[in-house]
């Protein structure tokens, strides 16, 4: 092999890893597991149309909501860390305020939000 297309070789398998790198993380959850999660916690404030039940509270099926415009990355640190919406009344607390959700549980409820509220574009 040439010294010229040995070195190509290498920068496309670099930029490729690179590319997988910096994709966004997808949740691996089980969305039914999800509904579950979802309506023993989050239902409360996010409704079960997922539009929002408090005002602030982002709405799912919006094109412009968090579904739409998040990468699930961001989605699942808000929901694992807290987080409060541009004009929001309250922050949306830890694990929405159930300290026993584990990681899976997470990934799970997010699973659900995406299958059931994502907007169709």
């Amino acid at each position: 092999m040439t010294k010229n297309l040995s070195q190509k070789i290498t920068i496309g398998a670099t930029l490729a890893a690179s590319l997988l790198m910096a994709a966004p993380a997808v949740a691996a959850g089980d969305a039914k597991k999800g509904a579950e999660v979802y309506e023993g916690t989050c239902i409360a404030c996010h409704g079960g149309s997922g539009k929002g039940e408090i005002e602030g509270v982002p709405d799912f099926t919006s094109t412009k909501g968090p579904l739409a415009m998040k990468a699930d990355d961001v989605l699942l640190d808000h929901i694992t860390n807290g987080y409060e919406s541009p004009n929001s009344m309250l922050a949306m607390p830890e694990l929405g305020g159930n300290e026993d959700l584990t990681e899976q549980d997470v990934e799970d409820v997010l699973a659900y939000l995406r299958a059931t509220f994502e907007p169709k574009k």
